[in-house]
């Protein structure tokens, strides 16, 4: 079975642990602690991730093996990352690898990856089949949908995406339905979402699926309720690592404790000053609380940075030592002086977009890479300006936007491989069979789904017949061949390459999307078959913003990136327009007795900072339109508690559009 318990003993070669002589001294602590919980703050560009790759080669080194060990993550771009850096490490470094034996890897993943694999070894006891549905996004709003409907309410009225942002969150919190109802509702659209959830989780059942949050919550039911799975898991791993500890919620942070209550070897890397996800269900008393769950934890923090200038580092420490719900620490670094702050404030939102678009067209003219430069903001409709200006001055751009997965053609491809394998997705069924048409008609359809086929004429009969056989054969394909052979047979089986290899325009574009999603799937071709498939699919049903802005990055190289501060975390550039701070706006309104909500929105200022290496510009606007009214703002109170030696301040009032001046 998967993660046997099983210990191996491996012989070593007898040499020093020279890749630790890459870690400063903190980093080299950190990452040659061995047993007993350990909890290390690292700071933003401190090098955690570092810390864990080196960590685990040290484990490895000194005699554990290495699928003894886990490191769970929360995208896949940040899992796929220290794979290949542990690979890297390993492969350098012969000292790191066993070898006497086949080579073994750690279980290195998301944590919905890591929930998948808990649920799959013991699916007949979560109530599913082996090869379940894992519901993306726009299926869980669907089926929210139609739960609105059946309860007896307006789609229109109570939003489908509200109400799973509600159940989502509840989920997260490791709040069920009963005590949602009885203990939480307390106002008639609590009421009416208990009973949408209730209609929703039917619908998913019935349809033997999981959606993204149901993922986790059955993974830690398992966990707790099955004693097969709690022991089989829990003697599974001896030495476990927790990547952005702080921003677990309570269904995460339950699974971690379970896994980790025999060893005790549980090493949780975070940063308090970056918890920015509250509102997923991200609880700061986690990290907070690390010792008190964790008892004789030892504590390490690290904060040399390694990405920012002097300034931009002085700026972020003065803003967030303001916050009080924090573990003191103050970022440094062997780094440049650096260019002081650019603080520009505007009349309106399209001088400020103007302003950016300009700043950003003369950095490139200077040699910057578009792609190295980033513009944020706290709320996604200040795009549009910023868009209209960058075109204006013909400015390559890319908004954070459509995600790969959720176009139309992907997903049809994907709902058929997904019909394929579980006929009891109504909802891949659905969509299938209607691209490429059939003549199969929702009446039709109904009875199909309805098990009444017997009811229908000869012809519906034998178009019904005829979709069940290009199911039969995409099955075929998906249980024999490789990853990528298996979608690109099942694209040419349902009709959907000849549907669209003789167009144009759209078309085109949609063929080239399937086309890559064939290269997709061959970093799945080296595993068994169906499971590159199953791991596609899951890649696609459970990636986040960030794994889709990686995506992007690689098909559109020379491009100014645009989105929001909460996508940029993780990520840096060499230049970051940080835009819209204004009371009001950034930091976003709240209660002012919330005195949470304001710490987070510093957070969310911090990792906003700290996402720079060499240039800030802070930007506001007087006045700006929001939801079509122009309302007037004060500057945020970032902008004004600023250090004014680290800053150039430039007035709205000295700019005048004027085309060739430049602050840079």
């Amino acid at each position: 079975m998967l993660f046997g318990v099983t210990k191996i003993a491996f012989c070593y070669s007898s040499s020093v642990d020279s890749h630790l002589t890459k870690l400063n001294v903190a980093q080299r602590e950190a990452a040659s602690h061995r047993d007993g919980p350990l909890l290390i703050l690292a700071g933003a560009g401190a090098g955690k991730t570092r810390v864990i790759v080196h960590r685990i080669a040290e484990l490895i080194r000194s005699g554990v093996s290495p699928e003894r060990i886990l490191a769970v993550t929360f995208t896949n771009k940040a899992a796929t990352e220290m794979r290949e850096r542990v690979s890297r490490l390993i492969e350098a470094d012969f000292s790191l690898s066993p070898y006497d034996h086949p080579r073994r890897n750690p279980f290195i993943g998301t944590f919905h990856a890591l929930s998948l694999e808990i649920i799959k070894a013991f699916h007949t006891a979560a109530g599913l089949p082996a090869r379940f549905t894992i519901l993306d996004r726009n299926d869980s709003t669907r089926i929210a949908r139609e739960a609105i409907t059946a309860a007896g309410f307006d789609p229109k009225q109570l939003e489908p995406r509200r109400v799973l942002s509600v159940m989502g969150k509840h989920k997260g919190n490791a709040v069920g339905l009963e005590t949602f109802r009885t203990e939480l509702a307390g106002s008639y659209i609590d009421e009416a979402i208990a009973e949408v959830w209730e209609r929703y989780d039917a619908l998913i059942r019935k349809e033997k699926a999981l959606d993204f949050d149901g993922i986790l919550v059955a993974a830690l039911s398992l966990l707790q309720d099955h004693l097969p799975a709690r022991e089989h898991f829990r003697n599974a791993f001896d030495y476990i690592h927790v990547d952005e500890y702080q921003d677990t919620n309570r269904v995460q942070y339950e699974i971690v404790k379970i896994l980790a209550e025999k060893s005790g070897n549980i090493a949780a890397v975070g940063d308090v000053d970056q918890n920015i996800y509250s509102w997923r269900g991200a609880s700061i008393e986690h990290i907070m609380n690390f010792e008190r769950d964790f008892p004789n934890a030892r504590v390490l923090v690290l904060t040399e940075n390694y990405r920012s200038t002097k300034n931009i580092l002085a700026a972020a420490n003065d803003a967030i030592e303001k916050n009080v719900e924090r573990r003191e620490k103050e970022l440094h670094t062997a780094n440049a002086e650096g260019e002081r702050i650019a603080v520009a404030g505007f009349a309106d939102e399209n001088d400020e977009a103007r302003f950016i678009a300009r700043e950003a067209a003369q950095l490139i003219a200077r040699g910057a890479p578009a792609e190295n430069i980033a513009v944020l903001y706290r709320a996604n409709f200040q795009s549009r300006a910023i868009e209209e200006a960058f075109l204006h001055r013909d400015v390559p751009y890319q908004v954070l936007g459509t995600r790969f997965f959720e176009r139309k053609e992907i997903k049809d491809t994907l709902s058929y491989l997904r019909a394929a394998q579980n006929p009891s997705a109504v909802g891949d069924i659905t969509r299938a069979i209607a691209t490429p048409a059939r003549g199969i008609g929702k009446v039709t359809l109904a009875k199909m789904i309805q098990g009444q086929e017997s009811a229908l004429p000869a012809a519906a009969k034998i178009k019904i017949a005829g979709f069940r056989n290009t199911l039969a054969r995409i099955k075929a394909s998906i249980e024999s061949k490789k990853a990528s052979e298996a979608v690109r047979d099942a694209m040419l089986q349902s009709g959907m390459w000849a549907l669209y290899e003789k167009g144009s325009g759209e078309d085109a574009e949609r063929l080239q999307n399937m086309q890559e999603l064939v290269t997709v799937a061959t970093k799945y071709d080296g595993l068994a078959a169906p499971e590159g498939i199953e791991k596609l699919i899951e890649e696609a049903a459970l990636g986040s913003d960030q794994d889709e802005l990686d995506r992007e990055k690689e098909t559109a190289k020379k491009a100014v990136k645009l989105m929001t501060v909460h996508a940029a975390k993780g990520l840096e550039f060499g230049t970051v327009f940080i835009t819209g701070l204004e009371e009001g706006l950034f930091p976003h309104e709240r209660d002012e007795s919330d005195d949470v909500d304001t710490e987070e929105e510093r957070r969310l200022f911090y990792v906003a900072l700290t996402r720079a290496q060499k240039k800030v510009y802070l930007t506001y606007a007087i006045t700006r339109r929001i939801f079509g009214t122009r309302v007037q703002n004060m500057p945020s109170v970032f902008v004004t508690e600023l250090d004014p030696e680290l800053a150039d301040i430039v007035a709205f009032t000295d700019w005048h559009h004027d085309e060739e001046t430049s602050i840079i």
